[in-house]
């Protein structure tokens, strides 16, 4: 039979009870087991011992219980039997021991009282608590007339609450005629009992509507105090109140009312005691009065407060301990103190105790003959009482039982018998409380049963612990042994634990202890046993997490999360933000292993969590997401600290947008001079907002403010007021002032104009002032305004003059201005260098030499030298004649020069002049020189005229260039093979009158590589190459390709081929229509067609036309001198023929070796038609296509 397979997830066996109390066997809940199985009642639910009942409802007293068979119930009132049969408005509701009292027409008071639920079978009675039924009360208040409270200003008071006992007791608050609720200070405090005390009054505490509420919490009603009047007098309106009614003009002195030092009023002297429950709230209170209000204070004589269950409440007034235990016992001093005195309250606490569990009783199930303990053990102080009860009877009162013995708190049962079933009750009492406790004895006798479902599936994560689940029932307690697959030795010891109940722990769950798992359940009476599956998976992991963010608005962020799973379990990745759900927002796109949020906004700034998820573990990494932007601009921005040339700027920053502000930049227009022109002032650090900023005269301020984070700027701030400078004279003059000549006889002074800030006031102009240097001691002058530069002329050539400009507006002159030494204008230089001479240092350079001119002569500044050389001719008589200038400059006062890049064996001639920024002075006489020989140049041209077998003729030209008298040439060669290795290098010399040479006995069908030269006496010139091939066969030269070993030429050969073949087929089909043919006709129509050329008009083969046939193939090409390169490979459609023949097609396109014609003729044919162009097929052609 197929196992049905329940999974689940290994979690869930770290809820299993592993433990067991002696031999105690625990009944199973399963109702197919209780079914046959005889069990005492037990109480399942019952209403709480304090039970405050709603007068406005019906009373329901719950009582429920199990057992086997079903119990009966039945109640107690005030310790009496209580006999609902005989009151109609009490009914029990059915299958339960739940009573429900309807108190329509009746009061529930009468219904008051201490109630008892007992639950009977055959096999005991289990009793509940005692529930004690009281119901809610929430009097009105008293009626009561308020009198007006008129107090002097700075005493203490206490206003009144006394609401009306009610049950439970009411919450209190005061309130005034708009239902708000008082304000309340360290001064003015609501204590614990409702009161509302001063610890000094004021004048603005006078109120007409001083309202205590009280709220009922189990009626849900509020009732209220009547309004208290209160009128605070200070001492002026005592004296005024006074002196009206004794007529007297000063009763009580002037000034305020005294001080005073801090008084308890809660609890009232230095020391005080209270008690409390263990379990409970602690609430101590201190409550003072004085003048100033006192400052609270707490502490503890033996030790800390504990920190996770202290707190201190209501203005330090209130000190409160949760979940009260005997630790807590001690002395909590309360310090009160004001700038007069300090007092100390003390209170002792202690701390009593209801009775608490320390060991509940537990239901035995036992075999006949078996031993038990019921051990009921509570604590409390002072120290509770243990009684016991049997089936709610006294057990002293009970029938003797010789196998049971009572000691203390512990009943020990020894050898039960079949019959001995029975309820025991367990009560423990002191004067604070009791418990109650019920616990049966079944004696039974049962084979065992494994109650853990058949062939269960556990399934849990690799590393992680595995808990193999075996619940089982029988009487006496079966043993559990466990098994894996078909082991036969029991699992015990690492890595297995077996618990108490059965349950079988691997520690660390590895691949490996996958499988089979037996369980075994034994006892004297029988055996059961049930097989479970463990499956072992691998852990899910985020092998990539997503990474921190920081975007700018409107971009796009994408978070990427990779997982690894395991393949067998279902994956879900979830996506939070800041541990919530994604915004619902169709900008969030969730992929498989990536989040994408585009066209950010502020809003999504956050911690963002993938979780992955599956039905055994998760894995989850998290990433924030920092949005940023440009800061908004600065706000407020103030002018403080007016002086004539400062002023300080004081602003708010706007939001950062989460990138912090690295400096604020201070912009200013002049509305005087440049209205709308914001220029940058200063910038100062982004940790500032305050700068003192430096300011110019006559002019009309008004700043803003930039900030710049990481973004970028922030928009401006808002102007701030306008700010105006008085003028003054100029602080300045202006800069960039130069002086030279545009001619010859003047002197041409500049200077950059200043702005209308750099002005400083109204009136600008320039004094320009000038002086010959070193001659004239009394400056010339000029002032002029609206201009930025002046000519002075009738000025000496070439001359310095110390120049300067100076400021000056209407309220005064600037500062001395800077001289600046300039020159008047330029002229052509007079006299030509002297002394010049060359010195010839190889074929291609020369150096020239010349004295220096006189620097009078030069006229200007002094910018070089320029030479001039040019090739008049070569030396040689067959070059031409060349004309051709080249000028070469020598920048500064320099006396020689390198002339480079000359042409060898060559007359040269030159001069020299000497220039300046005017320009060039007179040349100097021309004198020549000669280079000496050289060597040649490349020969003009190297070509192949003539392709033997064995032999090839080479020709030349002689250099352009022959920088000398040419002695001969070499020429080297060396044989190329198919892998473009070189062979063995050969050298020829030639005499220099030869143009043409041929080479004797060479390889037939061979490529060669030729190097070629010229010499003169200073050696051998650079090489020329050319690379040609022998013919192969006394073919016509072509230039070879090895292409037959190409992807496009072996496509390109079979197309061909099939066009071939369609042809045939055509031509056999038009000439044999309606018959078959022989194969003589066969042999016809396949001839060799390189023999036999096609015919248009019938489809055979016919002569050759010279018209055309000598033209190439299209696609090859002719090489220029008739030179041949050739490349790796000799084979032709020829080769696929097989024996040399002709390779031919039959009409499915494979070859027909009898078809072949013969391969002498062939060569025969192709020897005369050498010189013609060749065929389709020619083997030659074919191997010319490049």
């Amino acid at each position: 039979m197929e196992r049905a397979r329940t999974r689940v997830g290994a979690a869930v066996f770290l809820m299993l009870i592993l433990g067991r109390l002696g031999n105690a066997l625990e009944v199973p809940l399963d109702p197919n087991i209780l079914e046959g199985l005889p069990q005492p009642p037990t109480i399942t639910q019952q209403s709480p011992k304090d039970y405050i009942i709603d007068p406005r409802e019906n009373i329901v007293i719950h009582c429920e219980a199990k057992g086997k068979p079903h119990p009966s119930f039945s109640w107690t009132r005030n310790g009496t039997h209580f006999d609902i049969d005989h009151d109609p408005k009490v009914t029990m509701r059915p299958h339960s021991g739940t009573l429900v009292v309807d108190i329509s027409g009746e009061k529930a008071e009468t219904y008051e009282g201490i109630y008892q639920c007992t639950a009977r079978n055959e096999h005991g009675a289990a009793v509940s608590n005692n529930i004690v039924i009281r119901q809610s009360r929430s009097p009105l208040w008293s009626k009561e007339r308020n009198e007006p409270i008129r107090v002097q200003e700075g005493v203490s008071l206490v206003l009144q609450c006394r609401p009306p006992a009610g049950l439970p007791p009411p919450i209190i608050f005061w309130m005034d005629f708009n239902f708000q609720r008082l304000p309340q200070s360290s001064r003015v405090f609501q204590a614990l009992n409702g009161d509302l005390y001063f610890s000094n009054v004021l004048k603005k505490d006078s109120r007409n509507d001083y309202i205590c509420y009280a709220r009922f919490p189990h009626t849900q009603t509020i009732q209220q105090k009547q309004p208290i009047t209160l009128s605070v007098l200070n001492l002026d309106a005592i004296n005024e109140t006074v002196a009206a009614l004794f007529n007297e003009t000063d009763f009580f002195s002037d000034g305020s009312a005294e001080e005073r030092k801090p008084t308890f009023l809660i609890p009232s002297g230095s020391s005080s005691s209270k008690m409390v429950l263990r379990g409970q709230v602690l609430e101590l209170e201190c409550i003072t009065e004085g003048l100033p209000t006192p400052e609270v204070s707490w502490s503890k004589l033996s030790g800390e407060f504990p920190d996770n269950r202290t707190s201190i409440l209501h203005f330090q007034k209130l000190l409160r301990i949760v979940n009260v235990s005997e630790a807590d016992a001690g002395e909590y001093h309360c310090t009160a103190h004001n700038r007069l005195a300090s007092v100390l309250h003390t209170i002792r606490v202690t701390v009593k105790a209801a009775p608490y569990w320390i060991s509940t009783p537990r239901n035995l199930v036992l075999a006949p003959r078996e031993k038990g303990l019921l051990i009921c053990r509570a604590s409390g102080t002072p120290k509770p009482t243990i009684t016991w009860a049997m089936n709610g009877i006294p057990i002293e009162n009970s029938p003797e039982d010789p196998n049971r013995k009572v000691e203390g708190d512990t009943i020990i049962f020894e050898e039960v018998q079949t019959g001995s079933s029975a309820v025991y009750q367990c009560n423990a009492s002191n004067e604070y409380g009791y418990l109650l406790s019920n616990a049966f004895i079944n004696v039974l006798s049962e084979t065992p049963r494994v109650l853990t479902p058949a062939n269960m599936v556990y399934q849990v994560i690799r590393n992680n612990h595995a808990f193999l689940d075996c619940s089982s029932f029988g009487s006496p307690i079966p043993k559990i042994t466990w098994f894996k697959d078909s082991q036969s030795s029991t699992l015990e010891g690492d890595p297995y634990l077996l618990h108490e109940n059965g349950t079988l722990e691997i520690y660390v769950a590895q691949a490996l202890n996958s499988g089979q798992y037996t369980c075994v359940a034994r006892n004297t009476l029988g055996i059961a046993e049930n097989h479970v599956y463990l499956e072992v998976k691998e852990p899910t992991r985020i092998l990539k997490q997503p990474e921190y963010k920081v975007s700018q608005r409107n971009r796009n962020v994408v978070f990427e999360c990779k997982v690894k799973h395991d393949p067998t379990l279902i994956p879900t990745m979830t996506w939070l933000k800041d541990n919530g759900e994604l915004p619902d927002d169709e900008r969030f796109l969730v992929d498989s292993d990536s989040l994408t949020i585009t066209d950010v906004t502020e809003n999504d700034a956050g911690t963002y969590t993938c979780i992955m998820n599956t039905t055994l573990d998760q894995d989850s990494a998290s990433a924030e997401l920092t949005v940023v932007e440009q800061p908004d601009p600065p706000t407020d921005l103030e002018l403080t600290d007016l002086k004539p040339k400062s002023v300080q700027l004081t602003w708010i920053p706007g939001d950062e947008h989460n990138s912090p502000i690295h400096k604020f930049v201070i912009q200013y227009t002049d509305s005087l001079h440049q209205h709308g022109h914001w220029h940058n002032l200063t910038d100062v650090p982004g940790s500032k907002t305050t700068a003192f900023l430096k300011l110019s005269p006559y002019v009309h301020y008004t700043f803003r403010v930039l900030a710049l984070n990481a973004v970028g700027l922030s928009n401006p701030s808002k102007p701030s007021h306008m700010y105006k400078t008085n003028p003054a004279a100029p602080d300045e003059n202006p800069s960039g002032v130069e002086g030279f000549g545009t001619e010859h006889d003047n002197l041409m002074i500049l200077w950059k104009p200043m702005s209308g800030l750099q002005a400083n006031g109204p009136g600008l102009q320039y004094k320009v002032m000038w002086r010959q240097k070193d001659v004239d001691k009394d400056w010339t002058s000029v002032t002029v305004a609206n201009v930025s530069k002046f000519m002075v002329s009738g000025m000496p050539t070439f001359t310095p003059y110390e120049v300067k400009v100076q400021a000056i507006n209407d309220y005064g002159i600037g500062p001395e201005p800077a001289v600046v030494t300039g020159h008047s204008g330029e002229d052509l230089p007079l006299q030509a260098p002297d002394s010049v001479q060359v010195l010839v240092l190889n074929s291609t350079l020369a150096e020239v030499h010349w004295e220096p001119v006189p620097p009078k002569t030069v006229r200007g500044l002094l910018k070089g030298y320029k030479v001039y050389y040019w090739r008049e001719r070569s030396l040689h008589k067959h070059n031409p004649h060349h004309v051709k200038q080249q000028v070469l400059t020598f920048s500064g006062n320099k006396s020689h020069g390198m002339l480079p890049g000359l042409q060898p064996y060559s007359l040269y001639l030159f001069n020299v002049r000497v220039y300046n920024s005017k320009g060039e002075g007179p040349a100097s006489s021309t004198l020549q020189f000669e280079t000496p020989e050289g060597v040649p140049g490349r020969p003009s041209f190297l070509r192949i005229t003539n392709s033997n077998l064995d032999s090839l003729t080479l020709e030349w030209g002689p250099p352009n260039d022959h920088n000398g008298h040419l002695t001969g040439y070499t020429l080297k060669y060396q044989p190329v093979n198919s892998s473009n290795e070189l062979g063995p290098m050969e050298e020829l010399a030639l005499p220099a009158n030869k143009t043409s040479v041929t080479l004797p006995n060479l390889k037939y069908s061979t490529r060669y590589k030729f190097y070629f030269n010229a010499k003169t006496g200073q050696g051998a010139g650079p090489v020329i190459t050319e690379e040609a091939v022998t013919i192969m066969d006394e073919a016509v030269p072509s230039r070879q390709v090895d292409i037959a070993t190409q992807g496009w030429f072996i496509g390109l050969m079979c197309a061909i081929a099939l066009l071939i073949l369609i042809l045939l087929i055509i031509c056999f089909i038009k000439r044999n229509k309606g018959g078959k043919y022989p194969v003589k006709e066969k042999e016809d129509a396949h001839t060799d067609p390189e023999f036999q050329p096609m015919k248009e008009d019938d489809c055979t083969f016919g002569e050759y036309s010279d018209t055309e046939d000598h033209k190439p193939l299209k696609g090859s090409r002719t090489p220029s001198y008739r030179t041949v390169h050739r490349d790796n490979s000799d084979d032709s459609l020829v080769d696929y023929g097989g024996d040399g023949g002709d390779g031919q097609f039959n009409e499915d396109g494979s070859f027909i070796g009898q078809y072949s014609g013969n391969s002498s003729t062939r060569e025969t044919a192709v020897g005369h038609e050498h010189s013609e162009a060749p065929s389709p097929v020619n083997t030659t052609a074919m191997n010319s296509f490049v």
